[in-house]
């Protein structure tokens, strides 16, 4: 299974973004190991970053989803790809995985 955690940055040791299409990295673990770290394009700019994250991380076959906050577009791309997703915050990238 691949999972996908919105971060503030690009290691393990960061925190959680509470922004879903907006964080800054989002960190992509398989099997418990860190295996990209992904600069989000769409963190600064016009609207529709969740449909845009959520459409980046189901071409990287992403089956799970983490962030502080998912935004109600957001949610619904992710349901359509058929990514699960999880809103946490307060804790470091590698406490959730």
């Amino acid at each position: 299974m691949k999972i996908a955690v919105a971060s503030e940055g690009k290691n393990k040791t960061s925190e959680i973004s509470q922004r879903g299409g907006r964080a800054p990295y989002y960190l992509i673990f398989q099997d418990k190991k860190l295996i990209e770290s992904v600069k989000n394009p769409f963190a600064t700019g016009g609207g529709g970053a969740g449909f845009s994250v959520a459409y980046m991380l189901a071409d990287k076959k992403v089956n799970f989803a983490i962030a502080g906050k998912f935004g109600e577009n957001m949610k619904s791309a992710l349901k359509e790809k058929g990514i699960k997703f999880k809103e946490e915050s307060g804790k470091k990238v590698e406490e959730v995985i």
